[in-house]
């Protein structure tokens, strides 16, 4: 499409321009000078080709802006397992029995995320009730090419526990570490003083290893811990943890995995529910035994 725009100063100009030099060429001698008004005119018309514009104009790559947008997304994801018993930083939680475990997370392109996660318990021997459920946040990212980061804080629940304080909140941070196939985690854990920790805090160390072992869907495991405080069952409030294990991706998101867990510790006098004044009706519970852990997992 062609716009035509009159230079209206410039035409002006050439129209006075022209009925003034008539007198002034009359009263004079000097020769006459032809003047092309037509040409004057046609310089001042201004021709904007539109093609033209679009052309010079640098295009915006409206995927590009988009793609921008799309940096800045939610995610949501889950998971759920099957475990022979659980496990909490080497001490059983389940009686033995199998647990049901499960979780959502939900987290923000720019690294910070909230979740929750849960597992059944035994009831009988534990004292939590028969349900466990942890709510958390953090902020998580890289620090470099293979090195990684991950800060928050997690609430321990026990919604249906008995009388008492049970529920407890804990900080963490960990540092990840990655090489080809192997990956290597260092973390520690903190729960301030608290009325459910009996009035003390307990800290936490541990790292986690894995190597996946390449062209093959197998990876070998390990886990070493170290509490101080509350948490344990020993007479100084100290204890080690440790597992191995191997994994193995089974189909598309399923994973099974096999570990020998263990834990210093000493077994507990727990009543039966029975007369607490006769001991008789007690009986020992071995939280610490050492055990073999089988897990079948998916992720969403």
């Amino acid at each position: 499409m062609l716009t035509s725009i009159r230079g209206i100063v410039a035409a002006s100009f050439a129209t006075g321009l022209a009925l003034s030099a008539a007198p002034a060429f009359a009263e004079t001698s000097a020769p006459e000078t032809e003047f092309d008004l037509a040409a004057v005119q046609a310089a001042a018309d201004v021709t904007v080709n539109v093609a033209d514009l679009e052309a010079a104009t640098p295009a915006v790559d409206y995927s590009q802006v988009n793609r921008a947008g799309d940096e800045s997304s939610v995610e949501i994801s889950g998971n759920v397992a099957l475990v022979s018993e659980y496990r909490f930083r080497g001490v059983d939680l389940s009686g033995g029995d199998i647990a049901v475990q499960g979780g959502i997370d939900v987290s923000h392109s720019s690294g910070f995320y909230v979740g929750t996660w849960g597992s059944s318990l035994d009831e009988t021997t534990v004292g939590y009730g028969h349900t466990e459920l942890d709510v958390y946040a953090g902020f998580s990212g890289d620090l470099a090419e293979g090195v990684s980061f991950d800060i928050g804080a997690l609430a321990y629940l026990y919604p249906n526990a008995g009388a008492g304080d049970y529920d407890y909140i804990e900080a963490y941070g960990s540092v990840g570490f990655s090489i080809g196939p192997a990956e290597t985690t260092l973390g520690v854990a903190y729960a301030p003083k608290q009325d459910s920790l009996g009035g003390t805090d307990n800290f936490y160390i541990y790292t986690d290893l894995a190597f996946g072992i390449p062209e093959t869907p197998f990876s070998v495991t390990g886990h070493v811990g170290y509490t101080d405080g509350f948490l344990t069952f020993t007479n100084d409030g100290k204890a080690f943890d440790w597992s191995i294990g191997v994994e193995a991706a089974v189909a598309g998101p399923v994973s099974f995995g096999i570990a020998y867990v263990g834990v210093e510790g000493s077994p507990s006098l727990l009543d039966d529910g029975g007369t607490p004044a006769d001991p008789l009706d007690d009986f020992v519970y071995n939280f610490t035994d050492d055990a073999i852990v089988f897990t079948i997992s998916a992720s969403i």
